[in-house]
């Protein structure tokens, strides 16, 4: 009984030190992609923890406000290996996932698979939404499954991996609504506020001076993943279990406890990974926190991002203006 109880304190002590590891890492990681991105530190906070969560990012917002450029410093901070993907009306998808080729060896003509740029650890796909449907489509097994299938042959993608996406607002021209079942495997949905006075004279004068702070690496793939699997390892317990999966039934319209303005408003509620985002990325923000356990602060930091994009709203909710925040604050207010 001794032994044991010294095992379990050893094994919680060799727990705590990996997480003060794990906090200054994440520190490090912070104030070198505030190198290259100005302000948004709400956004690096919240993009940190979606990529130790394993999850994919949807960043919106109108062009300019250095979406992409976030992404790209993520990339060089973290060393991992970057791809870009430029959306537009005319992609197609054997663009992005790559394609059959013939070629001719010792006389002999094979077909080998081209890889495409979706072959990679972290992947922009920039202004996702000016493409059509069927290539958007082309996202969905790499996004949920990590894998990618091109003909009768399944290729693994390397771990870890991340889809960074960013969408120009629907009302701009030339864009196609994502569908729901996309929407559905981005861990957070992130809005990009246009920055202040002082941040905009800060962004001017890093952008068009002479010098401009060299970015450098902080982690590696290994860390990343060791990083990941130890996020997993922090517990939560039953009460805040609890709190998290009622948040996830009164957002749906048909059960019998949800508040009225879910009833009256909306028109599909969360999927159950709305449930696994919530669950995975309050863990992370725990051990960010430096905490050996889950708390409600961290669920309800998390819940906007992870629940926005899959609140599907009704016609009176959007000619009311009422939007899915809205609705998220409500329950929040009617469980507590």
């Amino acid at each position: 009984m001794l032994f044991n109880l010294k095992n379990r304190r050893a094994n919680m002590s060799n727990l705590e030190l990996q997480i003060e590891k794990t906090i200054e890492k994440i520190k490090k990681i912070r104030d070198e992609i505030g190198k290259g991105i100005i302000g948004q530190k709400e956004i690096i906070d919240k993009t940190i923890i979606a990529i130790l969560s394993g999850g994919n990012v949807l960043l919106e917002g109108v062009p300019g406000l250095g979406k992409t450029q976030l992404v790209k410093t993520i990339g060089q901070v973290l060393d991992l290996e970057f791809s870009r993907i430029q959306f537009t009306p005319d992609l197609m998808p054997a663009d992005i996932v790559g394609t059959n080729i013939i070629t001719n060896e010792k006389g002999k003509s094979t077909f080998s698979f081209q890889r495409g740029p979706i072959f990679s650890n972290i992947v922009l796909a920039d202004e996702i939404n000016r493409a059509t449907p069927k290539t958007q489509s082309a996202m969905l097994e790499a996004m949920q499954e990590k894998s990618v299938t091109v003909g009768n042959k399944t290729y693994k993608l390397e771990e870890p991996y991340f889809v960074i996406a960013t969408q120009n607002p629907i009302e701009m021209e030339g864009t196609y609504p994502l569908p729901e079942a996309q929407m559905d495997r981005f861990l957070f949905k992130l809005d990009i506020k246009f920055p202040s006075k002082d941040e905009l004279t800060e962004i001017v004068n890093l952008t068009t001076g002479k010098e401009k702070d060299r970015i450098e690496k902080v982690t590696d793939r290994k860390e990343i993943i060791e990083m990941i699997n130890l996020a997993k390892e922090i517990p939560i317990a039953k009460p805040v279990m609890d709190y998290a999966m009622k948040l996830i039934l009164f957002t749906h319209p048909e059960n019998e406890g949800s508040p009225e303005i879910t009833k009256k408003y909306v028109r599909f509620g969360s999927s159950p990974r709305g449930a696994q985002a919530i669950v995975k990325a309050s863990r992370v923000k725990a051990l960010m926190e430096g905490r050996l356990n889950v708390a409600f602060e961290d669920i309800n930091y998390v819940v906007y991002p992870a629940l926005c994009h899959r609140i599907i709203l009704n016609f009176e909710a959007v000619s009311e203006g009422i939007t899915s925040k809205d609705i998220i604050s409500e329950i929040i207010n009617e469980i507590n």
